[in-house]
């Protein structure tokens, strides 16, 4: 019988989730006493439900949709309050607009359909405030919540909506298929804190040093994969863990997930910043009315201050 504490972890399918794919492989979680199991989510709302109601002891999701829940705006109401802390940074994401072939202006989105996870949480405002810069409102199109960047752009290939939003490695492989990108989230965000790790507090609590072997575990995948000489490794590594990167688009991939401007946060660290970001666009987009300002208030870093203390 395995001596290893047991953590599950639910994430979106993506390129930032090799970190995690790093510390499995070469055994950074079981070095730090952990038997870390690994799901991907559909959708936001299938995660955030899971997640909840304690199926998963950590998620790595979009800053935003902890805001949103925390805030009671999510897209599905969840039996109590939520009771999620944000325990560490991931990565600022880049956002891409990607549009079909024929889209040669975001004019041309006008009563056209997009493909969201879900309409009012995650990547939707970072989508609606880059079309809204390129002078098309969000009252000029239809939103409709499809699921993940994998069914999202899914969606969009076969034709069924005319753009989405999408994070690496799907903005490489449309642009490789053909498809266009009328804006990144990096041309429009100084910072900006797209993924996070995070947790239930009252689980964190109970289970503090569980916690911070996670951290210290995930820490140690994070620098292998931002080392330099890993980075052929580390792109095997990827494309081993999600096939559908193909060998014409997996250097754009690595690139764009190694710069600090644009994927992985080193150390991850969390951008002050870049969350305001976040708290300034739920402001606009889908905060009923209320003014979110307060940084803090979604923030338990004392298991991250512990773990890399020393």
């Amino acid at each position: 019988m395995s001596d290893l504490a047991e953590i599950k972890v639910i994430a979106f399918p993506g390129a930032p989730n090799l970190p995690v794919y790093a510390a499995l492989e070469n055994g950074y979680f079981k070095g730090q006493g952990l038997a870390v199991s690994l799901s991907t989510t559909p959708s936001s709302v299938s995660q955030i439900e899971k997640f909840a109601a304690g199926e998963y002891d950590l998620a790595f999701t979009a800053c935003d949709n902890i805001v949103a829940y925390r805030e009671g705006l999510g897209a599905k109401q969840l039996e109590g309050a939520a009771d999620f802390r944000v325990i560490m940074g991931a990565t600022q994401v880049e956002l891409s607009a990607v549009v079909a072939p024929d889209i040669q202006t975001a004019s041309d989105l006008r009563g056209k359909s997009l493909a969201l996870d879900a309409v009012g949480t995650g990547f939707a405002f970072v989508l609606y405030e880059m079309l809204d810069k390129l002078g098309l409102p969000m009252t000029d199109y239809e939103r409709v919540a499809v699921g993940a960047t994998p069914e999202r752009w899914a969606s969009v290939k076969s034709g069924a909506h005319a753009g989405t939003v999408t994070i690496e490695p799907f903005t490489s492989v449309a642009v490789a298929a053909g498809f266009r990108v009328l804006r990144k989230s990096t041309d429009v965000f100084p910072n900006y804190q797209g993924g996070i790790v995070a947790a239930r507090q009252s689980w964190a609590v109970a289970n503090a040093d569980r916690v911070k072997a996670f951290i210290r575990g995930y820490l140690q995948g994070l620098d292998w994969t931002l080392a330099p000489e890993n980075r052929a490794a580390a792109a095997a590594l990827l494309q081993a863990k999600m096939p559908e990167i193909k060998p014409g688009v997996v250097d754009a991939v690595m690139t764009s997930l190694l710069s600090p401007r644009s994927g992985l946060t080193p150390k991850a660290a969390i951008l002050r910043e870049g969350l305001k970001t976040v708290l300034d666009l739920r402001t606009k987009y889908g905060s009923g009315g209320k003014v979110l300002s307060d940084v803090d208030k979604y923030l338990d870093l004392s298991f991250y201050e512990a773990a890399t203390k020393g």
